[in-house]
């Protein structure tokens, strides 16, 4: 039997390294742009075309590399970051493994245009999947130009399932501000099908923030300083009242490296802990500097996932560290034992006070004798005037006698049937003339009987579940009652959500928004839905952007029902609002009117049912 097992070609190899590697043409613009960063570079440029399946395109003016250094670059495994295992626990750099440009250059064509720095020439390499087509001498600019076209062109099945054009631009997006976040040293700039994006100069850190989420950001933020010999936390976490349900910007960082870490991210949470209402997130840029020999970032493909050798001192470093800065800005109130330059109070003498201040005397006439003389008259009244009167008025009560008659009752009857009599009538006033009388339990539920048993029903969702399918209706039919607001707003979105804002204009429009484009991602709200005129409007358009990004919405009909339940749980009745008899009679009616009472659009439940018999048996 012949062998079986062989080596796979390089290309292939490639390929299947790039599975791992290049995910989405944001993978590519991080690769390339923290290549540039290791390089040197103090200005890079980001060329976009079509979200990246078109052009990726690296501009940078770093140390540039020699032609050998430049073929032998896009090799499997070649690095320069790196060249023993040890140099694994002391990195400093970001692109180490050795796969980027081989795993880039696997699945595009790359064009590279390079020049070291000190050299009168370049170098002009072009690749096609692999394979080296060219490369010649090139008159170019000190630094390296990563120009990466038709991204997938060999993988159909790859470019086939990449998401839409504005979901892979803010995925790129959120990979850039990473990058520039972490660098406030380099000046960065991206550009989109010739749109400027960003144009970050050179700045301290705080201003690199502001630069990319605006300057609204600046007062929001606190400083965080801890150091100690294990670990030197830094950075900035958010005022307790800029915390959001959705759309947080959350961000740590470790020697330059940005990460995700949940662990982490609870110590910062416990430190806001009953400053924020439950379901709110804050915002915050923290920054770790520490012994690279004490973390390990090469447990995940992407390496943001890092492993901490003392995790948990760390942890209590950056609770204590957060702590510190919210009681800074009055967040959290301190005990302070320094008295230095603070305002003398004198002591309370009552001997002291006693003899300086006396109570004031009151004067009293001890004489005086209110019953001594009496100024009351008797007053004068004509009785007969009096029984004039009743003559008078007993003629028209007895023409009225049938009248009186009727309202009277009769007291021959029984006391009992007077009592059924008043029940009924009082009933009859608090049903409003229905048969199945409804309750009211503690302002949240509303409790009916059924065929089957008794409902109790949730009131906030029952509403929720019932404006949803009003809102769905209006997007699908393109109409929506929309209210001219007098004074419009003006609503500021990250770059980030201004990417994904166009796409979802048109349903917004549909629904009752009405959003006007002002520049510099922002945007003033003209027209708003009729109904919720009691409600944050800034802060609601913001809600449903976020939520339509997190939830990753690709299909439009996805992209509707996550704009209208967002719209839907804000405008919906709250729980502890006391509704009146006829209020749940229509709430309920048109619940059940619905095509699907039972659920709520996220799937929670709406009635909770309670059969006959399970009644008869909790009475047993």
């Amino acid at each position: 039997m012949s062998d079986i097992i062989h080596l796979l070609p390089d290309s292939i190899a490639n390929q299947i390294a790039a599975g791992e590697v290049i995910q989405r043409p944001a993978s590519v613009v991080k690769e390339l742009v923290e290549n540039a960063v290791d390089a040197g570079a103090g200005h890079i440029q980001v060329n976009i075309k079509d979200a990246g399946r078109t052009l990726v395109q690296v501009i940078d003016d770093g140390k540039g590399m020699s032609e050998t250094d430049a073929r032998m670059a896009f090799e499997r495994h070649a690095t320069s970051k790196i060249s023993s295992a040890d140099d694994l626990f002391s990195l400093h750099t970001m692109g180490f493994r050795g796969e980027a440009l081989a795993s880039i250059v696997a699945v595009s064509q790359v064009e590279l245009r390079t020049r070291l720095k000190g050299t009168e020439l370049g170098s002009h390499l072009v690749f096609s999947g692999s394979n080296l087509e060219s490369i010649e001498p090139d008159a170019c600019n000190e630094g390296s130009i990563f120009s990466v076209k038709n991204l997938f062109f060999n993988v159909p099945a790859r470019r086939k399932f990449l998401k839409s054009n504005e979901t892979e631009f803010r995925n790129i997006i959120n990979e850039f501000e990473r990058i520039a976040l972490v660098n406030p040293q380099v000046a960065l700039s991206l550009y989109h099908n010739d749109t400027e994006i960003f144009n970050l100069p050179e700045s301290g850190l705080r201003q690199r923030i502001i630069n990319v989420y605006g300057k609204t950001l600046n007062q929001k933020l606190l400083s965080v300083d801890a150091q100690s010999s294990l670990v030197t936390v830094s950075g900035f976490v958010g005022r307790p009242d800029s915390a959001k349900k959705r759309g947080a910007l959350q961000y740590f960082f470790v020697n330059g490296r940005f990460m995700k870490h949940p662990y982490f991210h609870k110590a910062v949470m416990q430190a806001y802990e009953q400053l924020i209402p439950q379901g709110e997130q804050p915002n915050y840029f923290i920054y770790f500097t520490l012994d690279p020999s004490t973390i390990d970032v090469n447990i995940h493909p992407t390496k943001t996932e890092i492993k901490f050798e003392n995790e948990q001192p760390i942890w209590q470093i950056l609770m204590a560290a957060t702590r510190e800065a919210l009681a800074k800005s009055s967040a959290i109130p301190t005990i302070d034992f320094d008295v230095e330059g603070a305002i003398d109070i004198p002591v309370y003498n009552p001997v002291k006070e006693t003899a300086s201040y006396k109570a004031p005397r009151v004067q009293v006439d001890a004489g005086y004798n209110p019953f001594e003389s009496s100024s009351y008259k008797k007053p004068e009244f004509d009785w007969s005037k009096l029984y004039q009167d009743f003559e008078e008025d007993r003629s028209a009560v007895s023409q009225d006698s049938d009248l009186t008659d009727a309202l009277l009752p009769d007291l021959s009857e029984p006391v009992a049937d007077v009592g059924e009599a008043a029940a009924a009538d009082s009933s009859t006033g608090l049903f409003n003339d229905v048969s199945n009388p409804c309750y009211q339990y503690k302002g949240k539920y509303i409790v009916t009987s059924l065929k089957s048993g008794l409902a109790l029903i949730d009131q906030h969702r029952a509403h929720v579940r019932i404006l949803f399918d009003q809102y769905i209706t209006n997007i699908r039919q393109q109409k929506g009652a929309s209210q001219q607001m007098l004074f419009p707003e003006v609503v500021e979105f990250t770059t980030a959500e201004a990417a994904v804002l166009p796409a979802l204009l048109d349903d917004m429009h549909f629904i009752g928004f009405e959003l006007t484009h002002l520049g510099n991602n922002s945007y003033a709200i003209n027209g708003m839905p009729a109904g919720i005129e009691n409600l944050d409007t800034v802060a609601l358009v913001r809600d449903m952007v976020s939520r339509a990004i997190e939830t990753g919405c690709e299909v439009h009909e996805e992209i509707c029902e996550s704009l209208a339940l967002s719209l839907a749980k804000a405008a919906a009745i709250r729980p502890g609002k006391v509704l009146s008899a006829e209020e749940m009679d229509n709430l309920i009616a048109t619940l059940f009117s619905c095509p699907d009472s039972n659920l709520t659009p996220d799937g929670k439940t709406i009635i909770s049912l309670l059969t006959d018999d399970e009644l008869e048996k909790r009475f047993k």
